[in-house]
């Protein structure tokens, strides 16, 4: 089999279609057709469940396709070593990680980093801790950004300390309230994150010995903070949230104080590409420049 053949495959199972494949490729639908038949023939089982508008992958093609996807980035990344020697800098990276981070710190990372490697592309993936660590393992991304607490045993390297604070509705603590401690939060109804998103916060509730009655349970962090505003309960969240937050409610720090550790995720199991190298600095650079100043001040919001 040749790259083709294989990039032929990532490109079926990325656009769950011949047809969208051959557009992609600019190949006939025959062509790719004919090319995973030759591919089902010569590892002598199919790959792909032929279904009216689409494909999906079969047991075995699932079981090989991590795989294809490790030998094609390989290959990406010897190409964009090459382009490196030879003075260039071009390529590709994939960077995962949570919707906090995607929204108060990607963006400016992006514009830093497209303006020094403007040759290399780039894409994003939004998700939980599970979701990241998945695409880490299986090699969707190059890198991620997530919470130690979410790491699942995937090397890691601290890069920021992201305080932790308690929302509630707008005036639902007493005047004069500065912080929030444990005994605060006993009884009270809670709205949390979904599996795979919440690992922080549950570590600070077993730390404080809570056992708490959760009303809602959240993907996403603006239905949370809908939640919050409306009275269905508190919540606990990084402060890197609270700054794309519009709805009312308010913020206090926790006593005694609770953070949340972000950091880089990589797979040792691959040599990392040049472009994956470059946006790391960049990264690196970006969290440099934050200082040590916490995100959010002492009285959060009026």
């Amino acid at each position: 089999m040749t790259l083709l053949t294989y990039e032929i495959f990532r490109t079926v199972l990325d656009c769950g279609s011949f047809a969208k494949a051959a557009d992609t490729l600019h190949l006939t639908p025959s062509a790719v057709s004919h090319s995973i038949a030759s591919m089902e023939d010569e590892v002598g089982f199919p790959l792909f469940i032929r279904l009216h508008g689409g494909v999906r992958l079969t047991p075995s093609g699932k079981e090989i396709a991590p795989y294809i996807k490790e030998l094609l980035s390989v290959e990406e990344n010897l190409n964009q070593r090459i382009e490196k020697i030879k003075g260039l800098e071009a390529g590709s990276v994939k960077l995962g990680t949570v919707n906090t981070v995607c929204t108060a710190w990607i963006p400016k990372i992006l514009k830093t980093f497209r303006k020094n490697y403007p040759h290399i592309t780039t894409e994003i993936y939004q998700g939980s801790y599970t979701d990241v660590i998945n695409w880490e393992r299986n090699g969707t991304i190059d890198i991620g950004i997530i919470s130690e607490a979410g790491n699942d045993g995937l090397p890691f390297t601290p890069l920021y300390r992201d305080p932790l604070v308690v929302a509630v509705p707008k005036g639902y603590m007493p005047v004069g309230t500065e912080t929030i401690s444990p005994e605060d939060l006993k009884d009270r109804p809670f709205v949390i994150q979904s599996d795979g998103s919440d690992e922080d916060i549950l570590r600070v509730l077993h730390s404080f010995g809570l056992t708490v009655r959760a009303n809602c349970r959240i993907i996403d962090d603006q239905s949370l903070m809908a939640m919050v505003e409306c009275g269905e309960g508190v919540s606990i969240i990084p402060a890197l949230q609270t700054e794309s937050v519009n709805a009312k409610v308010d913020f206090f720090p926790l006593f005694p104080e609770q953070y949340r550790t972000l950091g880089i995720i990589t797979n040792t199991g691959r040599m990392p590409s040049p472009a994956a190298e470059s946006m790391k600095d960049t990264i690196f650079s970006f969290v440099a420049g934050l200082g040590r100043e916490p995100v959010i001040k002492h009285n959060y919001r009026n």
